[in-house]
């Protein structure tokens, strides 16, 4: 069955009710019947049968997040990933666009578009830098540089940043300060105790270079629970960035590399700390289906793909919970919640936490405006998201916000402090790792 007729298949489950509408974040910001899903699902369908990929169209899709809250709220099951995705594909090449069987005239004659050269040079550097931690521990040497010298806080004041570019006054306001360790984690970490399973860690990119101390927290918190933890060194991205933004050539190459990296680790389960990151890992066996050399081999890794808290939910817990008083709010990421649906598993370790107050934000299922590199290449709407998420997480009196994927932490972190608002912010492991170890972090105090 060729793709046209599998995307048109999954285009005729919508039957356009509209329970996606109050579910998706840019339709609530712009009351836009194109900017819904099952807006985007009409124009996928239109280009499907021979119209062309125009600017607006391409618009549309680029304004999506990708977060599927819309698959959450949906009551027909359309899977509307696979439409987004291939969607992003064609913006990013319209080559890929599949053959129409009978095109009219009209849309003959007018040939898909591409993006404007500025958009292309802006998208081109950020995926030859993100991807790849060691450029991007480079590229951010400027970065910390203007942080210490206080020049990042003058550019940002005086609005010379966002002239010369949205993408780079998006990625200074996002920008956390150094982390205080690199984070360099062993190849094997020992499990305590008796050994109960052999896993693998992911350790990212953004993660590894933005919170290294999440990676070494996770590791701390499984070999606790009885697993000897392997880091393979010739990791690097696991491809979800490139995925959920259409390049998918990159992401096949880097879920390639991936899979070989961690068929040599020989390991029981891959635990992944970042939900973008699982959530990609384990589409692996979709992405990759169509290559007889590696269908197999993709479908058997993504099998063995689990979320930190999927994994320890599965694992009855041995090592001891010490009291962390503390009132803690925790953020569903989308693609741990929505993409992923796990939603439970977290807020049941951090519960067994004594003295831990775990409360909710209010608008839990809605997208904090991170989506991958969504909050660089739509700085405004992922602003006025952020600034949203930033108001509810503040209505809990919450001292500590949860999350388990650093796009949101990020994001909602300079939103929170966009509006002169301080709460600190941890990893579920990081939470986990401090009950465990016994410890008092800054954020932990008489609550």
């Amino acid at each position: 069955m060729s793709e046209q007729r599998d995307l048109r298949e999954v285009g005729k489950d919508c039957v356009h009710c509209g329970f996606c509408l109050p579910a998706c974040p840019t339709y609530q910001l712009w009351g836009e019947e194109m900017d819904s899903p099952r807006g985007r699902i009409h124009l996928v369908n239109q280009v499907l049968d021979g119209a062309p990929l125009t600017a607006a169209a391409s618009s549309h899709f680029d304004r999506c997040l990708g977060c599927m809250a819309c698959m959450t709220a949906c009551p027909s099951g359309v899977q509307y990933d696979l439409l987004i995705e291939a969607a992003r594909t064609w913006t990013e090449d319209p080559a890929a666009i599949p053959a129409a069987s009978a095109r009219s005239p009209a849309a003959s004659a007018e040939p898909s578009v591409r993006r404007p050269a500025r958009e292309r040079v802006t998208r081109a550097a950020i995926f030859s830098v993100f991807p790849y931690p060691q450029r991007l521990r480079v590229a951010t040497a400027p970065l910390r540089l203007a942080q210490r010298t206080g020049l990042a806080r003058w550019l940002a004041r005086s609005g010379l940043a966002a002239a010369v570019s949205p993408t780079a006054e998006a990625a200074l306001r996002l920008a956390p300060p150094a982390p205080a360790t690199t984070g360099r984690l062993p190849a094997r970490v020992a499990a305590r105790g008796t050994r109960r399973a052999v896993v693998g860690m992911l350790t990212g990119c953004v993660q590894s270079v933005f919170f290294p101390q999440v990676n070494a927290a996770t590791a701390r918190v499984l070999a606790a629970e009885g697993c000897d933890v392997i880091i393979p060194r010739g990791q690097g991205c696991c491809g979800a960035l490139s995925l959920h933004a259409g390049r998918s050539a990159q992401a096949a190459r880097l879920a390639k590399a991936t899979i070989t990296t961690f068929e040599e680790a020989g390991v029981d389960a891959i635990v992944v700390n970042s939900a973008g990151c699982g959530s990609a890992m384990k589409e692996y066996s979709r992405m990759l289906a169509a290559d007889p050399s590696w269908a197999a081999r993709a479908a058997a890794l993504s099998a063995k793909v689990a979320d930190l808290a999927e994994f320890l939910a599965m694992l009855p817990p041995v090592a001891e919970r010490h009291p962390l008083p503390v009132t803690a709010a925790y953020h569903d990421a989308c693609h741990l919640g929505h993409a992923q649906r796990i939603t439970q598993q977290p807020r049941d370790l951090l519960r067994a936490i004594p003295s831990l107050n775990l409360v909710e934000v209010p608008d839990a299922g809605t997208c904090c405006g991170s989506a991958g590199v969504y909050n660089l290449l739509q700085p405004e709407a992922a602003r006025e998201l952020g600034a949203r998420k930033a108001g509810s997480v503040a209505g809990t009196h919450a001292s500590l916000l949860v999350s388990a994927n650093p796009g949101c932490t990020l994001q909602i972190s300079a939103a929170l402090a966009e509006s002169g608002r301080s709460i600190a912010t941890a990893h579920t492991a990081e939470v986990l790792d401090a009950s465990i170890r016994g410890l008092r972090p800054s954020w932990a105090g008489e609550d």
